[in-house]
């Protein structure tokens, strides 16, 4: 069967280690890559969750990597690659791709995805619950309401709020307790989203966000 030539994305988020031969592995295959395409974009991500992911690099039709693509001229694999490498740090991926730049930045700017946010993510706005019934949930879940801190009760197999309560603060971080009680609201906090950072290509390196000069990048 003939190797497939789709486009591939790399993230760089940390990885359990599994040995010398995985790491020459994922080195091998970054390098191949770069061989293969025509351009390369380190991309940066937030709230990353690895359903969404996997939805935006189906649409890429990707798979992922993470490598040292060379951090200097001397080492670089191929002209201008030591450029890219000191841009993956982080939250950070790499993605190959023989799209055309056009193309690519329309999936990138069009892919966002709402989600529930996590222990000490920042709240985007107030949630507070008025006193009375909460008719949202089953009797069977006022004991794990309370475990969450709600100041519930059972009034004839119905959940009561006996009094207002403020499940969050906008502008503070998450407790556990709170992020859990969103979800139960299904009210979503989170956002994950893609923002390219550079592009390469064998004819120019392009530099996307903003306040980064190429001359940071070769100081750094």
């Amino acid at each position: 069967m003939p190797k497939s030539k789709r486009n591939r994305a790399v993230t760089l988020s940390k990885t359990k280690k599994k040995g010398k031969e995985h790491k020459e592995n994922i080195v091998n295959s970054i390098r191949e890559c770069a061989e293969k395409y025509c351009s390369v974009y380190v991309f940066s991500f937030e709230n990353m969750r690895n359903l969404k992911f996997k939805e935006f690099r189906d649409q890429l039709k990707s798979s992922s990597r993470q490598v040292a693509l060379g951090r200097s001229v001397a080492d670089e694999i191929r002209p201008g690659l030591h450029k890219i490498s000191k841009l993956v740090r982080g939250d950070s991926g790499l993605c190959f791709t023989n799209l055309s730049k056009e193309e690519v930045q329309r999936l990138f700017n069009e892919f966002e995805e709402n989600d529930f946010a996590r222990t000490g993510t920042t709240a985007t706005e107030k949630v507070e619950l008025q006193e009375g019934p909460l008719d949202q949930f089953t009797h069977e879940m006022e004991p794990f309401l309370r475990k969450q801190g709600m100041p519930v009760r059972l009034n004839r197999g119905v959940v009561e709020l006996v009094s207002d309560y403020v499940v969050c603060e906008e502008g503070k971080p998450l407790s556990p307790e709170a992020a859990r009680i969103l979800r139960l609201l299904d009210i979503k906090m989170a956002t994950f989203r893609l923002s390219l950072i550079c592009r390469w290509s064998p004819d120019e390196f392009e530099l996307y966000r903003e306040g980064l000069e190429e001359s940071d990048i070769e100081s750094s």
